[in-house]
């Protein structure tokens, strides 16, 4: 059975290609970047991950790197067909950037089309290629997307494509870089609700109206709670389950690294109460900005001021690490920070 790692941009029309994806196979691998040097590193992720799966299951695995809503530089195309070649597997990309109209002559797997946005072009593709969704129920969904995607205002669900539009762009509770799966599974449930919706009567005003009992929805677990409350208790339950990976210290203090998680106050304290064998939480932005929380475990203000120039209270404070050098890649944050740390542990 073929196995698919689809790679996609991460706005409305990239996580729509990979609503209909993850619908049409039954393995598949997702994945998501932002365009720039984010493109070719998930790319290389693929590529290390079919390798992986290959020497597992054998020759017989089939394998597809699947590329939509991204548009690929020559010399990228060339580096990836070299290696799925090198790997053996199929390639095939589906974009609507027309700056990707030189490498879409170069490559017979490149399909650019200007008119259409890309979840639209991936409907198209999976419905000619693997019969899918004979009955064309995706099709008002997908239509809505299309119609904001390349802006088509006098298109019917033009407004209801407005408001997914918002809905995807706001989606920030999670992070995508620290949490991916759980980030993508998010987003694609909202699609999908979206998606129960869109053939009602006043659409957008009821989906506009809905989205906050959507989202509480997703992160409800036993008992319903305030939104802020409930995203608090997933988030510090996957900090928990991952607080291996996410572990730092300072000096002789443990402490657990988010990374543009937010809302600091709530889930900062709720992952203290919850790891009490842990000092400290660290929480860093895209911009070097930080929070810390404790539980009287330690004097955060202290440590604020030594690392970032910063201060606060004993259990809550803040500051800058200076000179940070931002990563999409969440083990090269938690890296740069770690030294960071030593280096000012030892002034």
């Amino acid at each position: 059975m073929q196995h698919v790692y689809h790679l996609s941009h991460i706005d409305l029309d990239g996580y729509g290609c990979q609503y209909l994806s993850t619908l049409c196979f039954e393995k598949i691998d997702c994945y998501n970047a932002n365009y720039g040097p984010e493109v070719p590193a998930r790319l290389g992720e693929i590529v290390k991950k079919i390798e992986q799966d290959k020497f597992i299951k054998g020759d017989t695995f089939e394998a597809l790197i699947l590329i939509t809503d991204l548009n690929l530089t020559t010399k990228e195309g060339n580096w990836i067909e070299k290696e799925a070649v090198r790997i053996g597997a199929k390639l095939q990309l589906l974009d609507h950037h027309a700056t990707g109209a030189k490498a879409a002559e170069r490559f017979a797997w490149y399909k650019l089309d200007t008119s259409r946005c890309a979840t639209l072009i991936t409907y198209d593709w999976l419905q000619t290629h693997y019969a899918f969704d004979k009955e064309d129920s995706l099709a008002a969904i997908v239509k809505a997307i299309n119609a904001i995607d390349i802006w088509v205002s006098d298109d019917e669900l033009f407004e209801y494509g407005k408001v997914m539009l918002g809905m995807i762009s706001g989606a920030r509770e999670i992070g995508r870089i620290l949490f991916p799966a759980q980030d993508r599974a998010f987003k694609l449930s909202m699609i999908s609700e979206a998606k129960q919706r869109v053939n009602e009567k006043d659409a957008p005003i009821r989906l506009d109206d809905d989205l906050h009992q959507i989202k509480k929805a997703f992160f409800r677990q036993e008992h319903n709670n305030t939104k802020d409350n409930l995203v608090a208790s997933y988030v510090t339950d996957l900090l928990t389950t991952d607080r291996q990976r996410l572990s730092i210290s300072y000096k002789e203090y443990k402490g657990i690294l988010g990374y543009n998680v937010g809302n600091a106050s709530i889930i900062g304290n709720a992952c203290m109460v919850k790891n009490d064998d842990y000092d400290f939480y660290m929480d860093i932005n895209f911009r070097g900005h930080f929070s810390l929380r404790s539980n009287n475990k330690m004097d955060v203000s202290q440590m604020a001021a030594h690392i970032g120039n910063g201060g606060g209270h004993p259990n809550a404070s803040g500051g800058k690490v200076e000179g940070y050098k931002d990563s999409f890649v969440y083990a090269d944050v938690r890296t740069f920070v770690q030294n960071y740390i030593n280096e000012k542990c030892k002034v």
